[in-house]
């Protein structure tokens, strides 16, 4: 037989066969419900069911049901309406008629920071002098001689406003470096054994931007306030690849347990740290958490403003979303210090300080230039998400720090054009009279943290003690 005519006899056979595949309804449903995904046909990995679900949707504010699939939500509704979505792989979750909301966003945090302190000397939550001590001689304790004491979180309002100095805690700590930061990060404590490790004296003077404490007789007392705190980073050992790493997956899984899914993250940047942490926390850390399939929650990433032209080279060439995890959000900047350290700026002096007023911590030349910079390259264009709008963000929290931050941004509006901007202030903790108006009429965001009002009520309480007063009139501004 020739071979030609089998081979066309075989080929129009089967052509033959595929065109009545190609008419069998039957045959193609069949072989669709095998599929575990298609557009006309989803199937949900998780249904949660008996909740009170609140969707934000004005036409169904409520629900008790809902279908997720891959970590999207597919349908929200009543159970009933989701029973098509079942299917023998789809987990059930009986939530007892608890209430589901949406996770929430934390608009300022320090992810990395707060995670590396989570793994350190905890003083957060102590309230007396004694337990102070006691934590710091227990880590020594447990300490190699010679190594560094690191943590933090400790707040003097706690047990009545009075300052922690070296000498609490050189007696128990005389092989040890100790090096320990107030809450809100603008000041640290150190020893005496760090102070001399560090190189800091009675003649060390005080850098642009912050101060070395000192006695009325003049000696050290073991603080330094905001820049000066760069005097101990050089002695400091510098935190390993590893840690930082570690320090962002347990700082994300405990944040996660708060219900926040979403945050805004400025880093560790604050006054006197180097510029290039930000930035080695973001391709060292971020990127390698995403790219390992790491992340769990999303970040809104900001860096410092003096690196506003790196940002703006990574934008050019990647975009300003990253992935589903990582966004980039803008820079920022500070004005002042903080209330609790003295350093935050205001135009009358403190009451049991007569000659301090805080410290300015940029000069209003610097700033305004920087930001007019930044806001002419075109940082300051709103993307979606909203919550991750490019912005400038500018820390500010006594009265004057928050004038020279709003007559800068004013006047950035003037020089580049009136547009949607939305600069913000970080904290915005005391204004003057009037300037809470100002807010309002130029856009800005006032961004407040509930952390600070609660530290300024325990201020309040530690003058109190001593008999002095602090006039709360103008942040009720807001």
């Amino acid at each position: 037989m020739n071979l030609s005519i089998v081979i066309s006899a075989s080929a129009a056979l089967l052509l033959s066969i595929l065109s009545l595949r190609l008419l069998d309804a039957y045959y193609w449903s069949s072989i669709r419900s095998l599929l575990p995904f298609t557009r006309s046909s989803p199937v949900a990995d998780l249904i949660v069911w008996n909740g009170t679900i609140y969707t934000s949707d004005a036409s169904l504010l409520f629900a008790d049901s809902m279908a997720i699939r891959s970590g999207r939500v597919l349908r929200v509704g009543s159970y009933s309406s989701l029973k098509e979505l079942v299917h023998s792989g789809t987990k059930q979750l009986d939530l007892g008629g608890k209430v589901v909301v949406s996770g929430f966003i934390d608009s300022h945090v320090h992810m990395i920071f707060g995670g590396l302190q989570m793994g350190r000397v905890e003083l957060r939550a102590v309230n007396r002098k004694e337990e102070f001590v006691r934590t710091i001689e227990e880590a020594a304790r447990n300490s190699k001689s010679g190594s560094w004491i690191l943590g933090g979180g400790w707040n003097n309002d706690l047990w009545g406003g009075e300052l922690p100095v070296a000498s609490w805690i050189d007696e128990v700590t005389p092989a040890n470096p100790v090096w320990v930061t107030r809450m809100d990060g603008h000041m640290g404590l150190a020893n005496s054994v760090a102070l001399e490790v560090a190189g800091v004296s009675k003649l060390s003077k005080d850098p642009k931007g912050g101060t070395i404490a000192r006695t009325a007789d003049g000696e050290l007392t073991g603080l330094l306030i905001d820049s000066a705190m760069k005097l101990f980073l050089g002695s400091i050992p510098e935190v390993s690849l590893n840690e930082r790493r570690e320090a962002l997956v347990r700082a994300s899984k405990y944040v996660l347990t708060k219900g926040v899914t979403t945050v805004v993250d400025f880093g560790r940047y604050y006054p006197g740290a180097p510029v290039e942490f930000s930035w080695q926390d973001f391709s060292d850390v971020y990127q390698w958490a995403d790219s390992s399939g790491r992340m769990i929650m999303r970040v809104c990433l900001f860096f410092p403003m003096e690196t506003w032209q790196l940002l703006l080279d990574q934008i050019n060439k990647f975009g300003r979303v990253l992935s589903q995890w990582i966004y980039l959000g803008g820079v920022k900047a500070f004005a002042d210090g903080s209330l609790g350290s003295s350093s935050a700026l205001f135009h009358e002096p403190y009451v049991n300080e007569p000659h301090n007023r805080g410290l300015q911590l940029i000069e209003h030349e610097r700033l305004l230039n920087m930001t007019v910079a930044s806001d002419k390259s075109g940082l300051q264009v709103i993307a979606q998400p909203l919550f991750c709008c490019f912005q400038v963000a500018i820390h500010a929290i006594g009265d004057k720090a928050n004038d020279l931050v709003l007559d800068v941004y004013q006047s950035v509006t003037s020089i580049n054009g009136v547009r949607d901007r939305r600069f913000r202030i970080e904290h915005a903790q005391h204004l003057a009279m009037g300037a809470a108006a100002r807010f309002s009429q130029h856009g800005i965001i006032a961004s407040v943290q509930t952390t600070y009002l609660m530290m300024l009520i325990l201020h309040q309480r530690s003058l109190e003690r001593k008999g002095l007063t602090l006039d709360l009139t103008y942040f009720n501004h807001f």
